[in-house]
């Protein structure tokens, strides 16, 4: 397989229907597992989970036989870190927290190399090149990366007409958890108002041509979506499953009929994030 070819990158511009899920174990064994599952794509998170370079790079070479698409999600906009994760073979990254056209232009800069932008080149040394087995990776690097941002705050949804039109930037994405809080509605992205500036970044992004995408682990909010125009949505996070499956299995060993206790721990996933 051409380690070049994004068919994630594809999908976006094609607002092909991509579902994916949210991966925070921070482990390249339970990453290994997902990725067999057959979700479209999944996100690596670089921000919220305990993850560093290493255990980013670990993750995906796990996910390099599966179809499923890795998307590794920054902890910031540093152009630094951004390098790293390029060097190590990420294809396709999400930036959270972008507010302006300009903080999405500069991390439109980051991914390219001269004089398009300013990557540093690691050539031989890097993953990304294969070690230098692919000796046109310079000239086809940038149409092999794939930037998607996160609109999650007031600024950003002030702004996000502009940054939806930023050459370089391929998809918005929501945030719901960060989105609610800045809108005065924290733990509620079923807020009346939070729907209305959910559908507004959709509109935004699927307007300037950009895919949109959203997390959505509830059916009915991942459809309601869909129809709105959201073409890559997360429907499954790792942990919060994880959780649910073991609290719903030894619930039923807690019922009276069983001797036990009858109170099932309430486990809630709030999407994030």
């Amino acid at each position: 397989m051409d380690p070049l070819l994004n068919a994630f990158k594809q999908a976006l511009a094609a607002h092909t229907p991509q579902y994916g899920t949210w991966n925070s174990f921070a482990s390249n064994y339970a990453t290994e597992i997902i990725a067999q599952c057959g979700y479209d794509w999944m996100l690596i998170d670089g921000e919220h989970a305990p993850n560093s370079v290493q255990t980013i790079l670990s993750q995906l070479q796990a996910v390099a036989p599966y179809a499923t698409h890795p998307v590794v999600r920054t902890v910031n906009h540093d152009p630094s870190l951004i390098k790293q994760l390029l060097d190590i073979g990420a294809t396709s990254l999400m930036v959270p927290m972008v507010e302006t056209a300009e903080q999405a232009s500069a991390l439109v800069r980051a991914m390219r190399y001269p004089p398009h932008g300013f990557r540093g080149i690691g050539g031989g040394l890097t993953r990304a090149t294969r070690w230098d087995g692919i000796p046109d990776y310079l000239a086809r690097a940038d149409a092999s990366l794939c930037l998607t941002v996160q609109i999650e705050s007031l600024a950003g949804l002030d702004h996000v007409d502009a940054i939806a039109k930023t050459e370089g930037v391929h998809g918005l994405f929501v945030g719901p958890a960060d989105l609610s809080a800045a809108l005065g509605h924290p733990g509620d992205a079923s807020h009346a108002e939070v729907q209305t500036a959910i559908k507004r970044i959709i509109d935004a992004a699927r307007g300037a041509g950009k895919a949109a995408g959203i997390l959505a682990p509830a059916y009915d909010d991942a459809i309601r979506y869909r129809e709105w125009g959201a073409s890559f949505v997360a429907v499954a996070i790792d942990i919060p499953q994880l959780r649910l499956g073991l609290t719903q299995t030894l619930a039923r060993y807690k019922t009276p009929e069983a001797g036990g206790n009858a109170t099932t721990p309430a486990v809630r996933s709030r999407g994030t994030y």
